[in-house]
């Protein structure tokens, strides 16, 4: 499982974000990686330099073997906070695309 991590023009896209972005990505859906090619997260702060109270959004997309991609967002006041529920996100939807095609065969 591919894991590729972009930001906009306002968050720095330093090693260790991009590290603790894959340690979450790598801890929620790792059950999943046999199905997952890629995962793509991105990260933007809506406001820029001003605060917010949920102004850092994170878009997940995880792309499955043989099926479409799937994306999820969250909206959260940390980008940590918005990768972690993203990151949720992803897995349940995910979840849930896993239990159909076993349901199928």
């Amino acid at each position: 499982m591919k894991i590729q991590v972009n930001t906009d023009k306002n968050i720095a896209g330093h090693e260790e974000l991009v590290a603790q972005v894959e340690a979450t990505v790598n801890k929620s859906l790792s059950r999943f990686s046999a199905h997952i090619t890629r995962v793509e997260v991105h990260l933007s702060d809506e406001n820029g330099d001003k605060n917010g109270q949920k102004d850092k959004r994170c878009v997940m997309e995880a792309r499955l073997e043989g099926r479409q991609p799937t994306a999820v967002t969250c909206e959260a006041a940390t980008l940590a906070q918005a990768v972690a529920g993203a990151a949720d996100k992803l897995k349940s939807s995910i979840e849930s695309t896993v239990e159909q095609l076993r349901e199928h065969r």
